[in-house]
């Protein structure tokens, strides 16, 4: 082997041998960097993940993409995300990821084991939206339900969806029957109310959020702790239900195995949205809801308590997991 034969061997074998060194010393991120949703498109999550991918792609120097992966109540999306090794994808995900483990016999996945919390996004109340000529209110709702067990009827976006199992809570802690409809989505169910054909629906806030301006649905309750600022008249449920709460909430989610250096360049990135003067938070504001972006603990708080709970009430329902 010739002088200079040797010496392109070597030049080329030391390149090799340093390339994966150079590539775990890489600053994040070093390729896109891809938010998952595990719904469909047209969903209340929309909003604040496109909003995210126009902030942080000029900030984290690389695209943000917005993949759809829905499926199996949401599985299929999260069981990828748990599964991807590139340190670049992120999960985008609803409350309804603290109803898997209830709702589907082979979930795929353990939120608590393989996935890390990254964030709240936002968080909303459900609402109660009946017909202008139906209950004028909670009390009379509840009434009705009451005096004609399993004949009032609420839409939900589908079975073991947060919308489902809100309603299911709701007869537990009411002490009513309710006839549940379950629809391919919350737009569905609410054509469905403006059509007649059920009596309520129980959807996110921004939802049907036009209609009731217009005076066209009438807001009956929502799940919250306290009343929505945005329906400031409407009750909160548990003022005349003890004990009976729903939070509606989007969060980031990354995959176990992701090393905390990405995780915390991207909460320092999206720190300047969670300013309540920032425009998604009055964009989320004007829906209905609360723009978090508060870290980890508080997202992992929310999981250790509503994972069990939903286990309680799917049981105590007698809800079939699929």
């Amino acid at each position: 082997m010739s002088v200079a034969t040797r010496r392109a061997f070597f030049a080329v074998t030391s390149a090799s041998l340093a390339a994966p060194a150079l590539a775990q010393g890489q600053a994040w991120p070093n390729r896109p960097v891809r938010l998952i949703s595990p719904f469909a498109p047209g969903g209340p999550q929309d909003i604040p993940a496109r909003f995210m991918v126009e902030f942080l792609t000029p900030r984290l120097g690389q695209p943000v993409i917005y993949e759809h992966r829905a499926g199996a109540g949401g599985s299929l999306g999260a069981q990828y995300v748990a599964q991807a090794t590139d340190n670049h994808s992120f999960l985008i995900t609803s409350s309804s990821i603290a109803t898997l483990p209830a709702m589907r016999r082979d979930p795929g996945l353990d939120p608590l084991t393989d996935l890390q919390p990254v964030t709240l996004v936002t968080d909303a109340p459900l609402l109660i939206s009946g017909r202008p000529n139906g209950p004028s209110d909670l009390a009379a709702y509840l009434a009705r339900a009451k005096a004609n067990p399993g004949k009032v009827s609420w839409g939900s976006s589908g079975v073991g969806s947060a919308t489902h199992l809100a309603g299911a809570l709701l007869m537990q802690r009411a002490g009513i029957e309710l006839l549940h409809v379950p629809y391919r989505g919350a737009t569905l169910a609410m054509n469905a109310l403006l059509a007649g054909d059920i009596d309520s629906i129980i959807t996110d806030v921004s939802i049907p959020l036009e209609h009731l301006r217009a005076g066209t649905l009438r807001p009956i309750g929502v799940t919250s702790t306290t009343r929505a600022p945005l329906l400031a008249d409407v009750p909160a449920i548990i003022e005349q239900v003890p004990y009976y709460s729903v939070p509606f909430w989007f969060a980031l989610m990354a995959p176990k195995a992701m090393p905390p250096e990405p995780i915390a360049r991207l909460l320092a990135e999206l720190a300047p949205l969670a300013a309540p003067e920032s425009d998604l938070s009055r964009r989320m504001a004007d829906r209905g809801s609360q723009l978090l972006l508060n870290g980890p603990a508080p997202l992992a708080a929310r999981l250790r308590q509503e994972i069990p709970q939903w286990r309680e009430v799917v049981a105590a329902a007698g809800i079939q997991p699929e």
